[in-house]
């Protein structure tokens, strides 16, 4: 058919369209609903017309057929203007129309569909899908009696009791999930209570290096952590799902508890930060609980991380609106101090060491003071406190969009938080000396550039200044109060996300059943799917770390295990950069396999400076724990860089050896055995095992005497698997190769 007579017959098609639709519109007026859309039958009827009845060129009688048709067809259609009337497809196809059910994406009130999708067979058939959803069994049929109410309530009120529409999980954006979760997990106790004391102890120039170190280590780790989370889909469990789908299951099972209990011993660590806090006002009002010290500081504890877990069990959509208000109360704070540095200093302030800003008290803090430590004892102190980098990922089953929201939250969370630590070490080391009485205020020296030390330093009685008092911002900020909401926000948001992310990765790593008996810890509950049973682990595991009741010694705990997370995060993104897989084409573009790799080497290296014996411990319990997987061989294959790496080391070893001519001293037997089928011939396959000792190749060939066939083929990829597995049971380092051919001289040449 030619051009020509398909516009003539478009006139004819758009006005069966406009019959329909007028149709349409009367029969949704009163309630019935209209499979098809008339456009679509009317052009359904144009292309097939033009594609089936193409005549040969030339033959004038193909087109009054075709024209007949048309007329037939238009002239069925125009009368069958029902909403039960068979589509004009089965007329001149035997394809099925498609069916709107299969296209629709989310449920409505009106009567929409689950968004599951068909199986190719139910699209090529175009009838019946059978779907499961809980314990109801329902079915998709194309002609529905469209009398019925919304057939989509029907079968809601199967599952639910209701006619209400099944709510969907809950889904975070960039902004909410990420940005805010990891800003929140940063700017965490040590900002307030730390800062100044690494201020003081590495002075401006040392503690700005330190920062930036930590910075750039993060920074490294965090891109990636994108270049992973980029190359696929992303589900729950944060560190881990990223390390064991690269690295495989050993690596993430190890680093996956690792992570687990690092963020438990994170949670610990702000709920100590926060006591403190408590503990300071309760003394500088003559409160005592028990010692004003350390017990106090525990007993506190204690009861803020029960509180904190009531509200986790509560769910995370509540504890992220939380987190929302927290940030609020937390910029507050951060804005309170910045005007309250510019404020006149008061005679109070000036005897707690509060100068101002200054130039002389620039100079003398300029240059460290180390006093019982050194810079990589203050750097494990601080790095704590660059570690919520993790907190997006850690809940990437509840982002939306885990490949776009992970890194640019993240990466702008760095950058802001980075700003604001560097800023918060130059603004209390400009303005406030080193020690302090609190009786006098700071004297200048002879040379009038610094400051001299107070009569307190030598015999260690100060208790106030930048080396002894944890509570510098709250002196110098406009309204005090203010700093200490700050405090508590920072602390129990930082608290509250570890609280949420350890269980949630202990859950990813029970589901996957890496380890035996821990899969009661996999159950969820709720729409959200909460693991309320692996939060009542955590929340142990939490109690137990506050019960140190110490900051600095918890601190140094945190920086190992993370900086292990870290190391095989960077080493993950670096294989799988250097293995060369075809699977590895990741949507983030600004990382360097290199870079990884550096990234992983200064994480490493930063473990053993800042304890090497800690760090020793925590890589024997990670060589345990990967020996540990190793050897119970899970089940699973996830496409891991691992295994690219086996088939490229194996590709270019043939490479070379296909130029290199043999030579006798490396000389190694290649024994085709023609066992049959192994397990009937033991013997003769542990001869030959004694004879290659596993150094050289050994095959066990199989010729099964019948026809090849489809059916006979299938059969025998079963039992290659089955005589694999039991050749691997006997520690036969052998392969096992079948053919199907009726001659067994055939049979073996093959």
């Amino acid at each position: 058919m030619d051009d020509n007579l398909v516009e003539e017959m478009r006139p004819l098609a758009e006005s069966i369209a406009a019959d329909e639709s007028n149709a349409r519109s009367r029969h949704n007026s009163a309630g019935v609903s209209v499979n098809h859309s008339p456009m679509e039958n009317a052009a359904d009827m144009l292309v097939d017309v033009r594609l089936r009845n193409r005549p040969p060129t030339g033959v004038d009688s193909a087109d009054r057929n075709s024209r007949r048709l048309f007329n037939r067809q238009s002239s069925s259609a125009s009368e069958n203007n029902s909403v039960k009337r068979k589509s004009t497809w089965t007329l001149k196809s035997m394809e099925k129309p498609p069916t709107i059910d299969f296209y629709r994406k989310a449920s409505d009130a009106a009567g929409g569909l689950l968004s599951t999708r068909p199986s190719m067979m139910a699209l090529f058939h175009g009838k019946t899908v059978s779907l499961d959803i809980g314990d109801a069994k329902w079915k998709n049929n194309e002609h529905r009696n469209s009398r019925r109410r919304s057939w989509a309530s029907t079968q809601f009120d199967k599952i639910k009791g209701t006619s209400s529409v099944m709510k969907e999980r809950v889904k975070f954006g960039w902004v909410e999930g990420v940005f805010v979760r990891c800003l929140l997990n940063i700017l965490g106790v040590m900002l307030y209570l730390r800062i100044s004391w690494v201020a003081g102890q590495a002075g401006l120039l040392l503690g700005s290096l330190i920062v930036l170190l930590a910075s750039t280590v993060t920074t490294i780790t965090t891109l990636s952590m994108c270049a992973i989370c980029t190359n696929g889909e992303v589900k729950g469990g944060g560190a881990y799902f990223l390390i064991s789908r690269s690295l495989g299951p050993e690596f993430g099972g190890a680093i996956g508890l690792i992570f687990s209990v690092a963020n438990s011993v994170g949670a610990a660590m702000y709920v100590v930060g926060f006591a403190e806090t408590v503990r300071d006002i309760m003394k500088a009002n003559d409160w005592i609980i028990i010692d004003n010290d350390t017990m106090d500081v525990r007993i506190i504890g204690l009861v803020t991380c029960t509180v904190l877990m009531s509200i986790v069990f509560i769910g995370t959509s509540f504890e992220s609106r939380m987190q929302l208000g927290l940030l609020v109360i937390l910029t507050a704070s951060l804005v309170n101090y910045f005007v309250g540095t510019f404020f006149p200093v008061s005679e109070e302030q000036l005897h707690r060491g509060i100068t101002g800003y200054s130039l002389t008290t620039i100079a003398t803090n300029l240059l460290p003071a180390w006093r019982g430590e050194t810079f990589f004892s203050v750097f494990a102190v601080y790095f704590p406190a660059a570690t919520g980098i993790m907190a997006g990922a850690n809940i990437s089953g509840d982002l939306a969009d885990p490949q776009k929201a992970i890194p640019k939250g993240t990466l702008l969370a760095i950058a802001t938080t980075t700003a604001i630590y560097l800023g918060a070490v130059w603004m209390t080391g400009t303005t406030c000396v080193r020690d302090a009485t609190g009786l006098s205020a700071p004297i200048l020296a002879n040379d009038s550039w610094t400051w001299t030390d107070p009569d307190c330093v030598w015999n260690t009685t100060c208790q106030y200044g930048l080396m002894n008092y944890f509570q510098v911002m709250q002196v110098e900020s406009a309204w005090g109060p203010l700093i200490t909401a700050g405090i508590f926000a920072a602390t129990l948001s930082s608290a509250l996300a570890s609280l949420v992310s350890a269980p949630k990765v202990f859950q990813a790593v029970c589901k996957d059943r890496l380890f035996p008996r821990i899969s009661y810890f996999a159950k969820g509950y709720g729409k959200d799917d909460e693991p309320r049973r692996a939060y009542g682990l955590g929340f142990g595991v939490a109690m137990l770390m506050i019960l140190i009741g110490d900051l600095n010694a918890i601190a140094p705990i945190i920086s190992n295990f993370f900086l292990a997370s870290y190391t095989l995060i960077n080493y993950a993104c670096f294989h799988a950069s250097f293995a060369n897989s075809p699977g590895f084409r990741p949507g983030f573009k600004y990382f360097n396999m290199w870079v990884s790799l550096g990234g992983a080497v200064l994480c490493l290296s930063v473990m053993f400076i800042i304890s090497w014996s800690t760090a020793l411990i925590t890589f024997l319990f990670f060589a345990m724990l990967l020996k540990f997987i190793s050897h119970r061989k899970p089940k699973v294959n996830w496409g891991s860089s691992t295994q690219a790496q086996y088939y490229k080391s194996a590709l270019n070893g043939m490479l070379k050896l296909a130029t290199i001519e043999e030579h006798v001293k490396n000389y190694r037997p290649q024994v085709l055995v023609l066992s049959g089928n192994p397990v009937a011939r033991t013997t003769l396959v542990d001869f030959v095992r004694n004879i290659t000792k596993g150094s050289s190749l050994m095959i066990c060939g199989h010729v099964v005497p019948n026809i090849p066939n489809d059916q006979a083929l299938s059969y025998m990829r079963n039992v290659d698997e089955q005589m694999n597995e039991w050749l691997r049971r006997r520690r036969v380092k052998a392969f096992y190769v079948s053919t199907v051919n009726q001659s067994l001289r055939a049979g073996v040449r093959t």
